[in-house]
């Protein structure tokens, strides 16, 4: 079995979003945005260049001239082999951890090279999430309501059992009028749309359905999950400004175009890892306590399909012996 399975890098990667949790975790509630992400890519980088792999990051914390690690085409690891491509998220819901609010994680996706969708151009996407018992059902062209009565139909419920999850944005007020006019439930969130992607897929979260405009990274991040448990994600790409709207012209870029979980992660040796950082439906956050803290984590491989829940309790004054970061 395992030469045809081969190494699960996500056994390796949740090491590198533990780092970040660990780290960030304590500027929890303290309304310092920027410090919480320094600290998480920080931790992130460090982890990363413990990993046996030639990586490349094509989805990061922005371009080499706006970020100091983790920026696209900056390469990590420490081998030859295997060579992938990565995406990362340091922090996914940056304001819900800096106003201690639920459902913050820090993510990371690994696939072979070439693999991920890279939108250079535009960086949001109009996005459908559903998880692996309703896949198959949903249309990004279609109605809101003709996609709730499919998703209903294959969870065997009714329209108003479902609960649809969305960015609180103003852009979304019609998009939540349409859903409240076909009788289902919404679940409001301020921020973390990679997390409430995943929540349309686990068991016991509550979350069945995800609609609405978020950032395209975060798309491609999800789908490398939705890729390891059989959910399904269709996108659009979605010109925010001027300046994409001027860009998506000059590159004849087609955004009518409807890109699935396989556009968006391609392939089907794909590795992710997410750790909870505030406490939500998805994981539970950072514990700290005296000389301790403890993490909880998601660990995913799309070849296998196997998805792991990692408890892990950490001896910070003994991680403190081989890392530079002050966990402690």
């Amino acid at each position: 079995m395992s030469d045809v399975l081969g190494r699960n890098l996500a056994l390796e990667l949740v090491r590198v979003t533990e780092a970040a949790a660990l780290t960030a975790g304590r500027w929890m509630g303290r309304g310092d945005k920027e410090a919480a992400d320094q600290a998480a890519v920080a931790a992130m980088r460090a982890v990363f260049g413990t990993v046996a792999m030639d990586g490349i990051v094509v989805i990061g914390e922005g371009q080499k001239d706006e970020a100091p690690m983790l920026y696209v085409g900056e390469r990590l690891g420490c081998a030859d082999e295997p060579k992938v491509d990565i995406a990362v998220d340091p922090i996914d819901g940056t304001r819900l951890l800096a106003m201690g609010q639920p459902n913050s994680i820090a993510t990371v996706a690994v696939a072979e090279r070439g693999a991920l969708f890279e939108s250079t151009h535009v960086m949001y996407m109009e996005k459908i999430v559903v998880g692996p018992a309703a896949a198959g059902t949903i249309d990004i062209d279609d109605t809101v309501l003709n996609n709730l009565r499919r998703v209903a139909a294959a969870l065997r419920r009714d329209v108003p059992d479902l609960t649809v999850v969305i960015l609180d944005r103003p852009r979304h007020e019609r998009l939540a009028q349409a859903v409240r006019d076909a009788g289902a439930r919404i679940k409001f969130i301020p921020d973390g749309d990679v997390a409430a992607a995943l929540m349309t897929s686990m068991p016991g979260t509550g979350v069945d359905v995800l609609l609405g405009i978020g950032g395209a990274p975060e798309a491609v991040v999800a789908a490398c999950a939705l890729k390891s448990v059989g959910g399904e994600m269709q996108a659009k790409l979605w010109p925010r400004n001027d300046e994409e709207r001027a860009a998506v012209k000059k590159h004849a870029i087609d955004t009518t175009r409807v890109l699935t979980t396989d556009d968006l992660a391609a392939g089907d040796n794909l590795f992710f890892a997410a750790t909870g950082i505030t406490d939500g439906e998805l994981l539970r956050g950072v514990q700290y306590f005296g000389d301790g803290a403890s993490t909880q984590s998601l660990v995913m491989r799309s070849r296998s399909g196997t998805v792991r829940k990692v408890d892990a309790v950490h001896r910070l004054s003994k991680l403190n012996l081989y890392s530079s970061l002050p966990l402690d």
